[in-house]
C-alpha cells in the first residue's frame, strides 16, 4: 500500500487556509478518483481506492499540525506501509506560492508536521512535496511573526495560481505512486522552484 498523507489543522476555520495546502492537494487527488476521505482511524480521516495498480490510502491526520506524527507512525505500522512508499504533502514558506517541490527525502526545513512525522517514525527518509504558500511581508514577520500569515485564505489575486498548484500536486501525487519519485522529481521539479 501506498500511503499519501496531506497536512493540515481540523476545524473549519483552517479550511481554506495556507497552512492546509496539503489537505487541498488531498482533496484534488479524492475528487479525481471518486474517493470519499471520511474514515476514521488512527486518529486520520482515510480513503482507500486504486491509483492505477496500485492500492493507496489518503490521509488526513485529525491532530494539530505538530502532532501529525500519531497519526501517520500509527497508520504506517498497522497497514505495514514501507517508509519508501510514504508521501507526505505540506505546505512550504519558502516556496512561492504556485510553486511545488517533490524530495525523496531530507529535512523538516521548519515544518512542525514534517518534523513531528520524523521523529515518529524514527526516519527523514520519506518523500515529500512541499506546496509553496510564499513568506509573509516583511513587516508582518517582524511584527507578528509567520503564525497568522499561514493560518490567512489566501488572497485573492493568488486563486488562480493555488488552482494551478494543486492541479500540478495532484499530477505528481499520481506519478510519484505509478512510477517512483525519482520520475515525479524529474518531471516536476524542473522549472518550479
Amino acid at each position: 500500500m501506498y500511503l499519501i498523507v496531506g497536512l493540515g489543522n481540523p476545524g473549519a476555520k483552517y479550511a481554506r487556509t495556507r497552512h492546509n495546502a496539503g489537505w487541498l492537494v488531498l482533496d484534488e487527488v479524492a475528487r479525481r478518483h471518486s474517493l470519499e476521505i471520511a474514515r476514521k482511524e488512527h486518529k486520520a480521516l482515510t480513503a482507500i481506492g486504486n491509483l492505477g495498480a496500485q492500492k493507496i490510502m489518503l490521509a488526513k491526520p485529525q491532530t494539530w499540525m505538530n502532532l501529525s506524527g500519531e497519526a501517520v507512525s500509527a497508520l504506517m505500522r498497522y497497514n505495514r506501509v514501507p517508509m519508501e512508499n510514504l508521501l507526505v504533502i505540506c505546505d512550504d514558506l519558502a516556496l512561492p506560492v504556485g510553486k511545488i517541490r517533490l524530495r525523496a527525502g531530507g529535512s523538516d526545513g521548519g515544518q512542525n508536521g514534517l518534523k513531528s512525522i520524523a521523529q515518529m517514525v524514527s526516519n527523514q527518509g520519506f518523500a515529500r512535496l512541499r506546496f509553496g504558500i510564499g513568506e509573509p511581508p516583511r513587516e508582518q514577520r517582524l511584527e507578528r511573526g509567520t503564525a497568522d500569515y499561514v493560518l490567512s485564505a489566501f488572497a485573492p489575486d493568488e486563486k488562480q495560481l493555488v488552482e494551478e498548484a494543486l492541479s500540478r500536486a495532484a499530477d505528481c501525487v499520481e506519478t510519484w505512486a505509478r512510477e517512483g519519485v525519482e520520475a515525479a522529481m524529474n518531471a516536476f521539479n524542473r522549472g518550479n522552484a
